[in-house]
């Protein structure tokens, strides 16, 4: 493995994913030369650009520098890539994104959060915590902070906060002084094949634990007992056979206030100020995280009500009499599920519509009738294309196959420019809650839908 401290000049393959525009981020924040490549431009890519990071959209490997010491690529490149393959003829030093992230964090204290899902929220909300408070830390997210617009920030203080990413089993390569895992549900098939391959990885990740850490995890899940020296805190929304949990939970103005109980001692009265009840459980598990670290309430409190999210994590877009727009990530029928139930509790009221942009043909033929359960919890669903991501088509499968599942919903199948025309045509004297989700392009739509709501 290279000697980062030597390293000047590095070349990111996939530069505008959210995990390889963080580490970047942080080389060019080093101060190295930084550029790199991605299929299509995004805001996230114009971003860097202004930054100072180069991007290039053309996979012609004439136009790239020749003295450039390291290359940086994340597992979703495919193996023919002609920049990648350019590279390994010429024999300059390829890593992973993960293995990158492993040699960052060999020497600090490292807070590393794992899960199918919840992941990204919990690990912005210790880093936001720990750089509210002022303690501070060196934050490398899965997503936008909407609190700072980035998904990078440094301190000195030699603590890192790191979304610990389950793909390709990423997160084994970390090294983890406080592991967080919130959830283990069968994803990435793909990749392990079972379920049961999912939960072997995390079970590996828990063991990777230094000594004298501690292993933060939802309770219930099947993870072992750490070794000894190691210890262990469970977390649950309302189970009080865990040792952090919530009582009093309630809506005030549009919010969660909630007390937190249990071994940590009692936290009275936090609130938060982002929706979702799921997001509140995930609070408890940022929670029992910082304590670990030393916070008390005096600085966690404070700092939970300033938190303002994370980019497409049940993020509002309009709020107005007629209609609620929020945006989500969810591509996972647990994470649809959270956010379906968490908009019909906010707002018992109006009358849900749904549109769900398939991520993956594996995971939408994997997981065809879970999608459909969960989405016959709204009252209308809309159907976009799949979004192939960094797969070929796989022969019979369309959105179509979770359409065709579904028995309690309005259902309709449209594209991008339909949807659009959909909505600019709505007209109802119903109140709705229109919710947008997926892992896809389907944020390309996000401003073009507020923009139409608002002139309504």
């Amino acid at each position: 493995m290279p000697d980062l401290k030597h390293i000047q000049k590095l070349y990111f393959i996939g530069i505008g994913g959210i995990g390889m525009s963080a580490l970047a981020r942080y080389f060019r924040q080093q101060g190295k030369a930084v550029s790199g490549y991605d299929k299509t431009e995004t805001d996230l890519t114009r971003t860097l650009t202004a930054e100072g990071i180069p991007v290039s959209y053309s996979d012609d490997a004439a136009a790239i520098s020749k003295d450039i010491q390291l290359v940086v690529y994340t597992p979703a490149i495919p193996k023919d890539n002609r920049i990648l393959n350019y590279f390994r003829e010429q024999g300059v030093e390829l890593l992973k994104r993960s293995e990158v992230l492993g040699l960052i964090t060999a020497n600090s204290l490292n807070v590393c959060v794992a899960g199918t899902h919840g992941k990204t929220t919990i690990s912005t909300m210790i880093a936001h915590i720990l750089r509210d408070s002022g303690v501070g830390s060196n934050a490398f997210l899965g997503g936008i902070s909407a609190n700072y617009n980035t998904n990078f920030w440094s301190h000195p203080n030699n603590i890192c906060v790191v979304e610990a990413d389950e793909y390709d089993r990423s997160f084994l390569k970390l090294h983890p002084d406080i592991a967080v895992i919130s959830s283990m549900d069968a994803d990435h098939l793909d990749i392990y094949g079972t379920g049961e391959a999912v939960r072997e990885a995390f079970v590996a990740f828990s063991e990777k634990i230094k000594s004298g850490g501690t292993l933060v995890k939802k309770h219930g899940l099947p993870v072992p007992t750490p070794r000894t020296g190691i210890g262990q805190l469970s977390y649950h929304l309302t189970d009080q056979q865990a040792d952090v949990y919530t009582k009093n939970l309630r809506i005030h103005s549009g919010n969660y206030v909630f007390d937190v109980e249990g071994r940590q001692g009692r936290l009275k009265d936090v609130e938060l100020n982002v929706g979702g009840r799921h997001n509140v459980e995930n609070a408890l598990a940022a929670i029992t995280a910082c304590r670990k670290l030393g916070l008390d309430g005096g600085k966690i409190i404070p700092a939970l009500h300033n938190f303002r999210g994370v980019r497409r994590r049940f993020e509002y877009h309009v709020r107005s009499g007629e209609v609620i727009y929020i945006d989500d990530y969810a591509h996972h029928p647990r994470e649809l599920e959270a956010l379906i139930s968490s908009a019909r509790e906010l707002f018992p009221d109006r009358k849900l519509v749904v549109v769900f942009q398939p991520h993956l043909f594996s995971r939408t033929r994997d997981f065809a009738q879970e999608f459909a359960e969960v989405l016959d919890q709204s009252d209308k669903v809309i159907l976009l294309p799949i979004y192939p991501a960094r797969e070929l088509p796989i022969k019979g499968i369309t959105s179509a196959i979770i359409a065709n599942k579904m028995v309690k919903a309005e259902t309709q199948m449209l594209n991008k420019s339909e949807l659009l025309a959909w909505i600019k045509s709505w007209a109802s004297p119903e109140k709705i809650v229109l919710v947008t989700a997926g892992a896809g392009d389907i944020d390309e739509l996000i401003a073009p839908i507020t923009d139409l709501f608002e002139r309504k």
